[in-house]
């Protein structure tokens, strides 16, 4: 295994899957950019808020990694998230939805830390989708 999926790995199961918010100070540069869906993340306590508010609306949260593929200082993981909407978070009252979202994430490397990353995955239609069923 090569030494960006060891840590494109590590990244979803510990920082993630087991919550260790240690994995996420190790592992971001201080100087991260995240490119996601709804704008740029800029720094590692951007992305704590941003990660705490995941975790707090779907507490069972789980990002499965399905494939990772690598080049020098990049990979690319193609990822399934899976969950539950039993919490509040994103302007949301909980709905009890279970939610499941297939993703990629593409991570640029610097020095055994992710420098960089673009997420790309329908983040819209899943609280849309939320939303239509809070209104029921």
């Amino acid at each position: 295994m090569s030494e960006e999926e060891r840590i494109a790995r590590r990244w979803f199961e510990q920082g993630w899957n087991e919550r260790d918010e240690s994995v996420v100070d190790e592992l971001m540069a201080p100087d991260v950019a995240g490119h996601m869906a709804h704008g740029r993340v800029e720094g590692i306590d951007a992305f704590k808020q941003v990660r705490a508010a995941f975790l707090a609306a779907f507490p069972d949260l789980r990002l499965e990694v399905e494939e990772v593929l690598t080049a020098p200082g990049r990979a690319a993981v193609r990822w399934l998230f899976t969950g539950t909407h039993t919490g509040e978070g994103f302007e949301l009252a909980p709905t009890g939805q279970p939610v499941r979202v297939r993703g990629t994430s593409w991570v640029h490397l610097r020095d055994g830390q992710i420098a960089a990353g673009w997420d790309t995955w329908d983040m819209g239609t899943l609280f849309a989708r939320l939303r239509e069923v809070a209104a029921e």
